[in-house]
Parts: structure tokens; C-alpha cells; sequence
């Protein structure tokens, strides 16, 4: 599961927002599908040169980051691992391709889960969910020390 990262979580909320609110979103394209729009948010690249440095390779996203290499240099390589460096990993990255990572979904009413893949509204509603989640789990990673007045009372 993603580290818990407030650049990962807020990432997926703009991401999430920009969908909602019309930006370009095409699940058979590389820069503009599920992965691809975060991507965008995460690398500050447009969806025309992630399709581009993904086309230099074979595959969708899922085939991509099964054959990712961190040493390889090509570009669809070095997207991916800003990815990873923002918390995600190579699962995560297939689980947002499909939305069907069981962790997210269960957070949701049992008759919301059957999302679809390539539709704009079910990629928004997981990624606020995620989004959700991981502040939830990095909320919890936080202890703040007690007054110390307090601490001998």
C-alpha cells in the first residue's frame, strides 16, 4: 500500500478535482487515463509527452510497470519512479489502473463498489477515497507531545 505522503494525498485530490471538473481524461491513452492523469499531477508532465515516453515501450499501464526497470533510463521508467518516489508503489499503480484495490473499496457502501475502470465519475470517487485513507493513516502517524504542564499533573 502507498506510503502515506501529504504530496501523494494531495495529489490524488487535484487529480481528482481536475477530472471532476472536465480535464481530459481517455483510459486508452497513456497520459490521460487512470495512471496518466496522476502522473501529470505528480511529474508536471502533459498527458501528450507521458503517452509519448510510454509509446517507446510496449503496453498499457499494467504492462508497463510489471516491466519497469529503475535503471533502464527511458522515460516511461523515470515517470514511474517519481511515482514510487511520492509513496505509490508498483501495486498501487496497477490496483489505480483498474480500481480494484480491496482496501479502497471497502471503505465504500457495499453498493458503490463495483466501479468501472474507464469511467470518469468511478476514477474520481476512488481516488478521494484514497485520498481519504491514506490522510486518515498519515493523521494517525502523527503524536504531538503533551504540554508540559501536563506531563506532571
Amino acid at each position: 500500500m502507498a506510503r502515506p505522503t501529504p504530496e501523494l494525498i494531495e495529489s490524488l485530490r487535484r487529480t481528482a478535482h481536475k477530472l471532476k471538473a472536465g480535464s481530459p481524461y481517455q483510459w486508452g491513452h497513456m497520459g490521460g487515463c487512470n495512471c496518466g492523469n496522476l502522473a501529470q499531477e505528480l511529474t508536471k508532465l502533459t498527458r501528450d509527452d507521458i503517452h509519448r515516453y510510454a509509446m517507446q515501450r510496449y503496453g498499457d499501464w499494467n504492462e508497463q510497470v510489471e516491466d519497469y526497470c529503475s535503471t533502464s533510463r527511458l522515460p516511461i521508467d523515470l515517470i514511474i519512479s517519481e511515482m514510487l518516489t511520492a509513496g505509490l508503489t508498483i501495486e498501487d499503480l496497477k490496483h489505480l489502473e483498474r480500481l480494484d484495490d480491496q482496501s479502497v473499496l471497502n471503505r465504500l457502501p457495499i453498493e458503490e463498489r463495483f466501479l468501472k475502470h474507464n469511467v470518469r465519475d468511478d476514477v474520481v470517487r476512488y481516488m478521494t477515497e484514497w485520498a481519504d485513507m491514506l490522510e486518515e493513516q498519515l493523521l494517525k502517524r502523527i503524536v504531538l507531545p503533551l504540554p508540559l504542564e501536563a506531563a506532571y499533573v
